[in-house]
This record gives C-alpha cells, structure tokens and sequence, in this order.
C-alpha cells in the first residue's frame, strides 16, 4: 500500500473502510461527493497526526490547510464499500503532504475500481494552544528525486494558496428564501443558494474547531443545490477544484455555506461555493470568509448517461467576468487533461 522508498519515520500508510448506506446518496443512488470527501479528509487527519506524533515533543492535531483538485473518476453507489488508502508523500518544516486513494468495491462480485485520487496539506496545531505551529518530523527519503518533486508541489500550492486569498474579497450574500418565480430559469440569480449551519461539538476536532471534512461535506450539499436547480435532473460531482482553508472554524460559529453558478460547458457546470463564519461565543468579531472552492457537476439520465446542461444566463457584467474566468479553467482543465491522456498513450 506504501510507495517504495517513501516511508518515513512516522506511521505506515493506513486504509479506511466503510460501506456505502442510502443515507450516503441521493435519490438515485450515486454516493455524494461530499461524503467521498470526508472520508478522504477523516484518513488524512489520522495518517498527519500520528506522523506529527510520532517524535517525542509537543502533543499536537494536524489540522486541514488545503486541498488539491479532485476528480471524481467513477461513480459509487449504495452497497459498495469505500476503501481509502493514506501515505505520507512530502513533509515541509511545518506541513505535511497526504496522498490519498479511494477505491470501489461491489462486496458480492468482488469487482474494484479507483474513484478517486486527492493530495491534501495539513499543519499540526498545539493542543496547549491552537494558534502555535508545530514543526514537523523529517520523512526520510531513499531517492533524492521524491524529496526535490515533493518540494515543487509545497511551492505551487503555497503560492496558489496566496494568489486565491488576493481574490478572496468576493461576496455572495446569502439567499435563504428568494422568490424564484420572479427569476428567469438557468440565471444566476435562480439557482443561487445558501444554507446555515451551527457548528457542534460532533462537527469539531479535539481542539474545538471544525473538521476540514464535515466543511467540504457541506460544501458539496450546497453546490449540488445549485446545480439540480439549474438543470432539474440527476446530478453528480465530477471534480473538485483546490480547496483552501483560509481560517479555522470554531465550535458555536454559525456557518454560512453559499453556491452560485459560475460557467456552463455543454456537458458541465462550475459552482463557486464560499464558507463564511459568524462567532457567536466567547468571541465577537466581523464575519469572515473561512473557505472557498470551485465544484464541477454533471447532469445525468435515469439510465446514468451524460445530458446536455443548460446555458447559463449571465446578466450583469460580474456575471458574465465570472463566466469567462470559468470557461478559462475549464480550457485549461481539458487541455491538462489531453495532454495526460497523450502522454499515457505512448508510454
């Protein structure tokens, strides 16, 4: 399960299983990309955390700091069970790199298959006091190539990290109970959507802020949302852009979750989702914008074949800025895509 030659002193590469129940899925079946994703965030906290351990020193949680883009590769549905593998690829002095694989299995025919492949960026945070770093046990690599790739991938995401807190200044006001009928199908403004939520002691880790996967769990729910009001059919996540948690969550916030609907290709549709938190105890402040991420869905039939998605109507000059920076990340996601996909045809 471990890639030769990545292991490091801390803890070796962990599985986490779990069957899919109805209440994992929607009506038709298709496990929600939200759940997917909080079992991915639950192995990589535990893998983080014993690795952050595993030295003599202060006793610390890892805490999630970002997320890379995720494709959702296969659909999964009720019944099946979800396998997903851990390692620890790369450790910086105060973060540590998880790559994270989910695989499907059908228990009766035995039959497997990947549906997902996430990288994921955690800090251990003190248990004596939450706004301390810790710095992070060394791994230990046998080729020297493994360390310089894993440090390319920490500057990337460190300077994406910045770039979209520049960008981070955008509002969507939260839309509770808009009329709809006075709104012009397949706008912006009809299937926009937000939804609120107390953060409880379940939603927390031990040190009393919310997990970064009941957050994307969140996220995901909103966004589908969004995307079965734009197109009125069955709808599943096919990706995640990077997700970047810009400030922790504490227990007792009140979390406002809204989505809106970004682009539209002919068989995709991008929502940008935002997590806003309001600090009701022990602590006044301003909101503050906690967490964003860009959401693609697909609309699909009865049958699980792709349908065409409606166009999105842009009606403001925002609307329509939003629209071209999102067909500009399509392009460039489908040009990416190609170029991996000729790539492995001549291996």
């Amino acid at each position: 399960m471990s890639e030769p030659g990545a292991a490091g002193p801390g803890p070796a590469a962990i599985q986490v299983s779990r069957i899919m129940r109805p209440d994992d899925a929607n009506i038709a079946g298709n496990v929600h990309g939200g759940t997917i994703l909080k079992m991915i965030e639950e192995a990589g906290a535990i893998i983080s955390t014993r690795h952050c351990n595993s030295q003599a020193g202060e006793p610390c949680v890892a805490a999630l700091a970002r997320v890379e883009r995720t494709d959702f590769l296969s659909p999964m549905c009720i019944g099946e069970v979800a396998n997903v593998s851990a390692e620890i690829t790369y450790t910086s002095r105060h973060s540590v790199e998880v790559q994270v694989n989910v695989m499907s299995e059908n228990i009766l025919t035995g039959a497997k298959k990947l549906t997902n492949k996430a990288t994921l960026w955690y800090v251990p945070l003190s248990l004596k006091n939450v706004n301390k770093v810790l710095e992070v046990p060394p791994m230990q690599y046998t080729r020297k190539e493994q360390e310089d790739e894993g440090k390319k991938r920490y500057e990337e995401q460190k300077l994406d990290r910045l770039e979209t807190k520049q960008r981070n200044g955008d509002v969507i006001f939260p839309i509770i109970n808009p009329d709809r009928q006075t709104k012009e199908p397949h706008t912006v403004g009809y299937s926009q959507s937000s939804l609120i939520h107390l953060v409880g002691p379940s939603d927390c880790t031990l040190l009393g802020f919310v997990h970064g996967g009941v957050t994307m769990k969140l996220m995901d729910e909103v966004a589908g949302i969004v995307a079965a009001r734009h197109c009125k059919t069955n709808i599943v996540t096919a990706s995640v852009d990077a997700i970047n948690f810009h400030e922790k969550i504490k227990k007792g916030c009140v979390i406002t979750i809204s989505g809106r609907m970004t682009f539209t290709s002919n068989k995709s549709m991008e929502i940008e989702v935002f997590v806003d938190a309001d600090p009701f105890v022990d602590e006044p402040r301003e909101r503050y914008r906690a967490v964003s991420a860009f959401f693609t869905y697909v609309s699909l039939s009865k049958e699980g074949k792709p349908l065409p998605v409606p166009q999105l109507l842009t009606e403001t000059e925002d609307e329509k800025r939003r629209f071209e920076e999102g067909k500009g990340r399509y392009l460039q996601t489908k040009a990416k895509r190609q170029a991996q996909m000729q790539q492995a045809a001549q291996q």
